[in-house]
């Protein structure tokens, strides 16, 4: 089998380390009633390979045909559960098991992609264990009040427990990439529903961040909120200094007062 070129524009660098494979693959845990794992972008199956040890079910997904051709010779027994496709467009309802957990060692380009398509399909992902770009898995993995913590801090940390597991150098990979990399998993937590209006919750944390520096007063201007509210002292902060608890009181606030208008 000839060996798959690391293709730029898709942002590949494959791992070539089996100890960090190997702690990749233990960290998955099958939380939930998980029917199996899905492991996005498995390249030549370095991962692959530690992943079959487990006794979950194994699917792969791969956007690239040269990776895919490669996965069918070295895996001929995972046969159907080898697809050709984009996890970010691919519709996999009709392929999975109702609740599949994510695995895989995501192309730097797309990560935070993949992380809003999770978001999506969040009734559904139980578990994600994955490596990326070092400062957005510390992003994600970000506590209120650092100057990591972001959009997707929130939103994840709305329906996950986050834990940052280890960094990983350049040198582990080919080709190397210019950064560093990190290793995280997101558990899915007991909240089915936020106690708002989803949908507006998305909106105002996304529009709370849309100017880090100002406070949330500023930032929140064309949400229209109730004059009476306008004064509440959670509007002196910013975005950053607010938890998952205090976006849903927000979003609470600003349902409220739409529905005085």
């Amino acid at each position: 089998m000839q060996n798959v070129r690391p293709k730029k524009h898709l942002g590949q660098h494959f791992l070539t380390d089996l100890s960090i494979a190997e702690r990749i693959a233990q960290a998955v845990q099958g939380h939930g009633d998980v029917g199996c794992v899905l492991e996005i972008g498995p390249g030549m199956g370095v991962l692959t390979d530690f992943l079959l040890k487990n006794p979950l079910e194994l699917y792969l997904i791969d956007i690239d045909s040269e990776s895919i051709a490669y996965l069918h010779q070295k895996y001929p027994q995972l046969g159907g559960k080898i697809i050709e496709g984009d996890y970010l467009k691919e519709n996999l309802d009709a392929v999975l098991p109702e609740r599949y957990a994510i695995a895989g060692n995501f192309p730097y380009n797309i990560s935070s992609q993949i992380f809003f398509r999770v978001l999506e399909e969040r009734q559904k992902v139980t578990e994600v264990v994955c490596m990326l770009q070092k400062e957005v898995a510390q992003r994600i993995a970000s506590p209120k009040g650092n100057k990591d913590y972001g959009i997707l801090s929130v939103l994840l940390q709305a329906y996950y427990s986050i834990e940052y597991l280890f960094s990983v150098p350049p040198g582990v990979f080919n080709p190397p990439p210019k950064v560093n990399s990190g290793v995280i998993r997101l558990t899915r937590n007991q909240t089915d529903k936020l106690d708002c209006n989803e949908k507006l919750f998305f909106q105002v944390v996304k529009g709370g961040f849309g100017n880090r520096r100002k406070t949330l007063r500023n930032s929140l201007k064309s949400f229209q909120l109730a004059e009476e509210f306008k004064s509440h002292p959670i509007l002196d902060k910013r975005a950053e200094q607010l938890d998952v608890a205090d976006f849903v009181f927000l979003t609470q606030q600003i349902e409220a007062s739409r529905g005085n208008h």
